[in-house]
């Protein structure tokens, strides 16, 4: 779906009156995160996680997530400032990093509730500036609701979400590492020792 909706925010799709073009692209972009998470749901439920499935799933996520708010730089610079997408692209870099060095080490960093927030309100985000490109405002009746308002507070938001939920990453990670790293000078000390006494000479009587 990834092309597809670069193509949609392009000046290549031929539909761009009556907020079609935003429309589209922000129907799009909700399916594809309603799948993203179906996808995970169904395969805990069945128990069909794999290798791959762990590495294609976030990494997906974050493709489709960054290839968003790098377009909507161009598409929408108003709302959506090139050096807040920096600092969102570079945490997801940061995660991806830790998570490498987790695995080596043996062991994994589980999504927090502050990682699941986020994703939630980087889907706001993305679909309401995807909306403030068109629209300023909505008038339901007595009702107004302030999409470019909603959209400026959305991505500040997640900002700040990613921000905190690196944070949260980070001090998780180096309470494993360093618990990793005691059991593996426990383990070196406690080999060191058995060789020792292995070669330790024995006694006659």
């Amino acid at each position: 779906m990834i092309p597809l909706l670069l193509w949609i925010l392009s000046s290549h799709f031929p539909w761009h009156a009556d907020g079609a073009q935003e429309i589209t692209a922000s129907v799009l972009f909700v399916l594809a995160s309603i799948t993203d998470g179906v996808d995970g749901y169904l395969a805990r439920k069945r128990k069909q996680i794999t290798t791959m499935g762990m590495l294609l799933d976030p990494l997906a996520d974050k493709i489709m997530v960054t290839s968003a708010l790098v377009a909507l730089v161009l598409y929408n610079p108003d709302v959506v400032k090139v050096w807040i997408v920096v600092i969102i692209i570079g945490r997801e870099f940061l995660i991806s990093g830790l998570r490498s060095i987790a695995s080596t080490e043996g062991f994994t960093i589980e999504a927090s509730d502050l990682g699941k927030l986020k994703t939630v309100v980087q889907i706001v985000c993305v679909v309401s500036a995807f909306l403030a490109h068109r629209w300023t405002e909505w008038h339901f009746g007595l009702l107004i609701v302030p999409v470019r308002w909603v959209a400026i507070a959305a991505i500040y938001f997640t900002l700040l979400v990613s921000t905190i939920s690196v944070i949260d990453y980070f001090v998780g990670f180096w309470k494993k590492i360093d618990h990793a790293s005691k059991d593996s000078r426990k383990k070196s000390f406690v080999l060191s020792r058995n060789k020792k006494s292995a070669n330790a000479p024995v006694s006659t009587p």
